[in-house]
């Protein structure tokens, strides 16, 4: 692991020159909005209501992105307590920090990149467009409040990436595995 060093400690610095400090009043807040926007709870919740109360499209996308949202979560995990790579010290996210110790891909990053990947492909186009501009933001908030390091969040746009065009691909086998979601 030693040739990994010197890209781990240049990842360590560029993480921590990226990092709100302490004094940006108006930034925390924002920031930390978009760290928590990404969050799987909330869009699993979100989706269930879509499909509980949304129209027949609506109803097909919000049964996909739930589909991707849950089945991420379990990649995710098994990447994070396979490679096992500490979140950054600090003192935000505290939830995330005692829930989830592991920083090594990104769920966020993962997520909102495989639910605007999702959207852009199921439309309509202006919610592709919502979260295509929603993605990044998140991506960019877990580094500044300091729960992530770059590589977590590159991994995690890779992963959240693959993931959507496997799901896409798959979308068959999910309609005939259950129907009763579609």
């Amino acid at each position: 692991m030693t040739y990994l060093r010197p890209l781990l400690e240049l990842d360590d610095r560029l993480s921590h020159r990226l990092r709100l400090p302490p004094g940006q009043r108006w930034l925390w807040p924002l920031a930390g909005f978009f760290a928590h926007s990404g969050d799987s709870w909330f869009w699993l919740a979100g989706l269930g209501l879509v499909w509980l109360f949304g129209g027949s499209a609506w109803h097909d996308r919000s049964a996909v992105m739930a589909i991707g949202v849950f089945g991420l979560a379990v990649l995710v995990l098994a990447i994070k307590f396979t490679v096992r790579r500490q979140r950054p010290p600090g003192e935000w996210g505290a939830i995330y920090r005692s829930a989830d110790p592991h920083s090594f891909p990104s769920g966020h990053a993962a997520r909102s990149v495989m639910l605007a990947t999702l959207a852009w492909q199921l439309g309509p186009p202006w919610f592709g467009w919502l979260l295509l501009a929603w993605a990044p933001l998140v991506c960019l908030a877990r580094v500044l409040v300091g729960v992530h390091y770059l590589s977590d969040i590159l991994a995690g746009v890779v992963v959240g990436f693959l993931a959507a065009l496997l799901l896409l691909a798959s979308m068959p086998l999910w309609t005939a595995l259950v129907p009763f979601l579609f």
